[in-house]
């Protein structure tokens, strides 16, 4: 009967700390606004880096894979060059596309 009474605070305590700030947020469509900006700043920032870094990948893994004579070697080799560049062309599609998709869920423009 104690352990009920102290689980039934416990979630009590939980179900106050996740209330606090939906009951006393002044401007929620602000501060959604602003995560949608800062993600929006992120991939800019970090979706080219890692596109360079997979084209670079992909340049090595192939060129390691062709100088072994196994030709099963070679064909995964080329496999994993492939995925590497569609990986980093996905990821520039995506960096070019997010501003507009995250403006249409802010509702404004997003600044990146």
């Amino acid at each position: 009967m104690n352990r009920r009474r102290i689980h039934a605070a416990l979630q009590l305590v939980f179900l106050a700390l996740l209330l606090t700030p939906i009951l006393f947020g002044s401007n929620a469509v602000g501060y959604l606004e602003n995560a949608l900006s800062d993600i929006c700043v992120q991939i800019q920032d970090m979706i080219p880096t890692a596109s360079m870094l997979l084209v670079v990948l992909g340049s090595v893994l192939y060129g390691s894979a062709q100088l072994f004579g196994n030709a099963e070697i070679r064909a995964k080799g080329s496999v994993w060059a492939t995925s590497c560049i569609t990986g980093a062309i996905l990821g520039l599609i995506i960096a070019t596309v997010a501003p507009d998709i995250l403006g249409q869920l802010a509702g404004t423009p997003v600044n990146c």
